[in-house]
């Protein structure tokens, strides 16, 4: 968290971000995945001008839990000075003790966004899922959050000007807007209306760009003829290409492994020309041209 903070722009954590995606298929399936398909609505976590906020965020935090189905959790939520935006207490349950930083006091209109981070470390927890090291952990909380229906509000507590900055979370606007992409491409719900900051919506459509070349890269056949001619030629050679994502193995028959658009995880299918192929992960059957 930060307020008046150097921002970080860019791709810089894709690669954990992919791994992010697959673990969550692999942990939950593609059927609780898409128990997801709606997200978090904006009217569930606005806030007036007078509530009482240690009323409004234990409001909002039960908007979480129902959200995420965790009917048996509370969410015990207090505010302090602190320099991230908040911590939770990660114990057996069914109590979790989440404390906010005391500028949320004041700045009610992100408090959904930090609790969506902090609820999803509690979710994330009583799967048993995580990854090694703070920073992949804290990455994989970001993208469950923004796959799984109540991230868009960490980008949208994303602002960026010549008078202030503020950016929740570990990754970047582009990776927040990338992850929201690669979600309304799965499920077909676009975020976009609910953005109320400008630079989150240019973060969105930059975060979207990129999720689409993944759907254009060989030997998908929507691939570009400049992108085709490339792995013709890496095919002649069996040469596999790093950019590209794509790797030949063996020799007969010759066979092509590649990440699924959706779920990146590698798919291997023959060399053989159009075919199409099934992800036994996500579900996603994919037009390709080998």
């Amino acid at each position: 968290m930060g307020s008046g903070i150097e921002i970080a722009h860019g791709f810089p954590h894709l690669e954990t971000v992919h791994s992010a995606i697959t673990a969550l298929y692999k942990r939950l399936s593609y059927d609780t995945v898409h128990s997801f398909a709606a997200s978090v609505l904006p009217v569930d976590v606005a806030f007036s001008d007078d509530e009482n906020p240690y009323l409004g965020v234990q409001r909002v935090a039960g908007a979480m839990v129902r959200h995420l189905r965790l009917p048996d959790a509370r969410m015990i939520v207090s505010f302090r000075e602190m320099q991230h935006a908040g911590s939770v207490e990660l114990a057996a349950g069914p109590e979790y003790f989440i404390e906010l930083n005391s500028r949320f006091k004041k700045h009610r209109k992100d408090i959904g966004a930090a609790l969506a981070h902090e609820v999803m470390h509690v979710y994330l927890h009583r799967l048993d899922l995580s990854f090694p090291g703070t920073r992949d952990n804290e990455i994989l909380t970001d993208t469950a959050a923004a796959y799984l229906g109540s991230g868009w509000l960490l980008l949208d507590a994303y602002r960026e000007s010549s008078v202030t900055t503020q950016k929740l979370g570990y990754l970047t606007p582009e990776e927040f807007g990338y992850v929201l992409a690669k979600r309304a491409l799965a499920f077909g719900e676009d975020p976009a209306p609910w953005f109320t900051s400008p630079q989150a919506y240019d973060a969105y459509t930059k975060g979207m760009a990129r999720a689409r070349r993944d759907e254009q890269r060989p030997p998908l056949a929507a691939a570009g003829r400049l992108g085709r001619h490339r792995y013709a030629r890496d095919r002649r050679s069996a040469h596999s290409s790093p950019t590209g994502g794509y790797a030949f193995e063996g020799h007969d028959p010759l066979r092509v492994s590649f990440p699924c658009p959706t779920c990146h995880q590698r798919l291997r299918v023959p060399v053989q020309g159009r075919l199409r192929a099934r992800c036994g992960l996500c579900g996603s059957v994919l037009e390709c041209d080998t």
